[in-house]
């Protein structure tokens, strides 16, 4: 979770380079110091939300999976139990089911 917090706090200070990049102006003026912990807090504030979006998506998906997964199991359940448990389908005729 910090490496990303760290990344986009990095990128912030990135876009404020490349703001001042395309103004042409100097990158480190004294006056202008202050906009650097700005925008590295605001791409910090935007990696911490992006994390808290990644692990409720996360979350979703897991729950999702697990969900699936019963289900599967309960289908195969059902499916045993329809073929008198042994699994053997063969009585049952199909497209390619042999007429013999």
């Amino acid at each position: 979770m910090v490496h990303k917090i760290l990344f986009w706090s990095g990128f912030g200070v990135a876009v404020r380079l490349w703001q001042l990049g395309i103004e042409m102006r100097p990158f480190f003026v004294k006056e202008g110091l202050w906009a650097y912990p700005v925008f590295a807090g605001f791409g910090a504030s935007f990696g911490y939300w992006l994390t808290g979006v990644e692990r409720r998506q996360m979350q979703v998906l897991a729950d999702r999976r697990d969900r699936l997964l019963e289900k599967r199991k309960r289908r195969a359940e059902r499916e045993a139990a329809e073929t008198g448990g042994n699994g053997n389908k063969a009585g049952e005729g199909g497209i390619l089911a042999s007429t013999s």
